[in-house]
């Protein structure tokens, strides 16, 4: 599992005054009254999940419980391999939030580039095909919602913020970690942890948090979203609502710039 550790820096980085240890909204603050009922009504879906979860509420949780993980972990360098080829294009991937628009409140550069290959409702037929060994790991992981490579830029942070939903979980796989490894890092709830190459790091990234590249390297995880083990009958429940995601508004929109930027990139040219 990635190195986890209280961090005394953490007072400098801009984390955000309210309880770290939570799942406490960071942004934008001047809600009207609709946004104010809307998280009253996440936050009592939130507490249930938690009752019913196979795993205590944590922000960050051991790898070892996910048995999938050591496969992943076993076969990290096929996954570093076809990354590598990637990342001959790197200049011309798209930025998170060029496909993505809900990333500009926290991303809105070109620092933080990405390579999808799943996505709710995203066709990404050609970049799976360049990826066979990492989709074949991928499809090993039980009800896998999303993947892709995540691409932060030396000297990028990314403030405190919180994921929509604390019934899916996270995981990065550590492909390539610049040094020192100590200056990149991410905080979840009142965790620091960094990343180690060949190493699986599992959160719940509806807790608060922010990342922070503090070297002259690129850092490169393979970044997978997975529903949160359940107990039944929540567990298929939660699936359910999972997969319906695919109709929203939001992953159309992302469904369509990602096809723009790879009818460009395909072609051998740079999206617009």
């Amino acid at each position: 599992m990635a190195r986890a550790m209280n961090d005394s820096t953490q007072a400098t980085l801009g984390t955000p005054s309210a309880d770290l240890n939570s799942r406490a909204h960071t942004l934008g603050s001047d809600r009207g009254l609709a946004a104010r009922l809307g998280i009253v009504l996440q936050t009592a879906l939130e507490n249930f999940v938690a009752r019913v979860s196979r795993l205590p509420d944590a922000p960050v949780y051991a790898s070892r419980d996910f048995a999938w993980t050591e496969n992943l972990e076993a076969h990290w360098r096929l996954v570093r391999s076809e990354l590598e080829q990637v990342l001959t294009q790197r200049d011309n991937l798209p930025a998170f939030h060029q496909i993505l628009d809900e990333v500009r409140t926290i991303s809105n550069d070109d620092q933080w580039k990405t390579y999808w290959l799943i996505g709710a409702g995203m066709d990404l037929a050609e970049n799976q095909l360049r990826c066979p060994e990492t989709m074949a790991l991928l499809r090993r992981i039980p009800g896998v919602l999303t993947a892709f490579f995540s691409i932060l830029a030396p000297g990028k942070k990314i403030p405190p913020h919180r994921g929509a939903y604390n019934g899916i979980l996270r995981c990065h796989l550590g492909l390539i970690v610049p040094e020192p490894a100590t200056r990149v890092a991410i905080r979840v709830g009142n965790r620091i942890c960094h990343w180690r190459e060949g190493e699986t790091l599992i959160f719940d990234d509806s807790f608060n948090h922010e990342v922070w590249n503090g070297t002259d390297g690129w850092r490169v995880v393979l970044f997978i979203d997975f529903p949160r083990p359940l107990r039944q009958p929540w567990h298929a429940l939660n699936r359910l609502f999972l997969g319906v995601a695919r109709f929203l508004p939001l992953l159309r929109r992302a469904n369509r710039r990602h096809r723009d930027w790879k009818r460009a990139f395909y072609r051998g040219s740079a999206p617009d």
